[in-house]
This record gives structure tokens, C-alpha cells and sequence, in this order.
């Protein structure tokens, strides 16, 4: 029964956070929506119930799993990828250049902040 409990809650963070994505039509995929309404009912009750922490153990565990899918899809489709491997490589390259440079600045951004409140020069 607390596997039942534990899946049912996060499908139906799931599901809360698909109609709030469709019915403000935001730009973000409803699980991620509904990641964030399941981060702020456990920070409001301030403990994981035991339910729902078994539930995410037994998705994690097999986790890997879902990896198997897209490894066998590479090797399928070897030859499509190589013949589109320079503009793979491009794309990933640039993608991660640029997550590393906005996640650095975002880092330097809030680390000048907090000095900024701890010295008593910040804001609310």
C-alpha cells in the first residue's frame, strides 16, 4: 500500500503540474512543474513521508534502466550519427559552453549578493 501511496502522489504532482503548464500555457514541461509543486509540499510539511521515500528508492534503483534505450538507439543509428557528427559535436560543445558560462555567472551574481547582505548593504 505505500508504494501505491507513495506513486500516487508523484503522478499527481505530475498531473497538477501538466494542467497549470497547459492551462497558463507556459513554455516548461508539466513534470518539471509538477517537480517544483512536490518540492514546495515537502518543504511546507518539512519531512519526506515514508511513502512516497520508498517510491522514489524503487524509481531509483532502477534508474539505469532507462539509460538502455538511448545507448541501443546509437548503436542503430551509428551511421546517421557519423554522417551528422560534426554538427553534433558543434551543438554539444557550444550547449555546454554556455551552460557552464551562465551557471558562472549566476554563481559570481548571488555570491556578490550574499557578501552584500552579510556586510548589512543588502536589501529584503
Amino acid at each position: 500500500m505505500p508504494l501505491i501511496m507513495g506513486m500516487s502522489m508523484l503522478l499527481a504532482c505530475q498531473m497538477l503540474g501538466e494542467l497549470v503548464t497547459r492551462g497558463l500555457t507556459l513554455p516548461v514541461p508539466g513534470p518539471v512543474i509538477g517537480m517544483v509543486i512536490l518540492l514546495a509540499a515537502l518543504i511546507v510539511r518539512g519531512k519526506v513521508p515514508s511513502s512516497l521515500r520508498m517510491t522514489g528508492e524503487g524509481l531509483l534503483r532502477y534508474l539505469t534502466l532507462l539509460f538502455v534505450p538511448a545507448g541501443v538507439g546509437l548503436m542503430v543509428h551509428g551511421a546517421l550519427i557519423g554522417a551528422d557528427l560534426l554538427p553534433i559535436v558543434v551543438t554539444l560543445v557550444g550547449s555546454t559552453a554556455v551552460t557552464l558560462a551562465v551557471t558562472a555567472w549566476v554563481l559570481s551574481y548571488l555570491q556578490r549578493r550574499g557578501e552584500g547582505k552579510a556586510d548589512g548593504e543588502g536589501g529584503a
